[in-house]
């Protein structure tokens, strides 16, 4: 029996944190193969996996291979 993963508590925790001053987050979602990028003061970006996140400027030189 395949598990479905309900996002939506995570997204609002993610928009919670983003109001409290997050400036950056990733929401990772394996069973679906995308990641949600957040940003402070910009909509939530979605991209397909595999993809290597950045820390931008908010971690300069982090990088994180999803695959």
């Amino acid at each position: 029996m395949t598990t479905v993963l309900n996002l939506k508590p995570l997204q609002d925790k993610m928009q919670e944190y983003l109001a409290s001053g997050l400036r950056l987050g990733w929401l990772i979602n394996y069973q679906d193969r995308q990641v949600e990028i957040y940003r402070e003061g910009t909509g939530v970006d979605v991209v397909a996996m595999p993809v290597v996140l950045s820390g931008e400027e908010i971690l300069p030189g982090f990088r994180l291979e999803i695959l």
